[in-house]
């Protein structure tokens, strides 16, 4: 789906909290969010910084299953520029499936950050990067004889083990990620998500100036949030 120049940049400037409340009203599962994700690149729970760009999905697989099918080349060669690499690593596993290295390759071919459903390594080399990433977890192991990269660029379903829906992660998904967290939006919700985002955040400013002129909160939301 061709997606307008301007519809991207005003998804951009709304938080991963705007576009979550407006994927819910949307209907997408979950709100599009990705919970258990947590910022460590470029730094821990950084509030300036911020994740934005489309999917890149690499879908990892035990090392020992030998049917599943393997890449023409690395998954780290096949980053496209501005994208966002979402990384599935099979559940359960103590490795990591991402380090330094990748991160290296990653920055020099322009990704715009790095999200792993699962866990990564060498922390102090992504910060000294200064490259956007989230994991659900960290480790010191690699992923020699633990996983190996399947599949590229095609959904990949992120587990919700938190309560709630799965959700679909499929490439070209814009990925969101800042520090309140990761949501993933449907390139299709794209425009629908933005008009929903910026009319909760008129709403919203509206009602930052009641209170701060000091309105009491019940009936400032009962007026302006029919």
């Amino acid at each position: 789906m061709a997606l307008k120049t301007e519809t991207i940049r005003a998804l951009q400037k709304f938080a991963s909290c705007d576009i979550g409340d407006a994927l819910v009203r949307l209907g997408v599962p979950n709100g599009g969010y990705l919970p258990g994700l947590k910022m460590f690149s470029p730094g821990v729970m950084c509030t300036k910084s911020k994740m934005f760009g489309p999917a890149y999905t690499v879908r990892m697989v035990r090392d020992s299953d030998k049917s599943s099918p393997i890449p023409p080349k690395h998954f780290a060669d096949a980053i496209p520029k501005d994208s966002v690499v979402f990384v599935s690593q099979p559940k359960g596993m103590v490795s990591a499936c991402w380090g330094g290295l990748m991160s290296t390759r990653a920055k020099a071919l322009g990704a715009a950050g790095v999200v792993i459903d699962g866990r990564f390594r060498d922390l102090a080399e992504h910060q000294g990067l200064g490259i956007s990433l989230f994991a659900r977890d960290t480790s010191i192991l690699g992923s020699a004889s633990f996983t190996r990269s399947s599949e590229l660029n095609i959904p990949v379903t992120y587990s919700n083990t938190e309560g709630g829906e799965s959700v679909v992660v499929r490439p070209g998904d814009f990925i969101v990620g800042d520090a309140d967290g990761v949501v993933a939006v449907p390139v299709e919700k794209m425009e629908s998500c933005v008009a929903l985002c910026q009319e909760r955040y008129d709403i919203d400013e509206e009602t930052r100036q009641c209170l701060e002129n000091g309105n009491e909160m019940g009936p400032t939301i009962k007026k302006l949030r029919k």
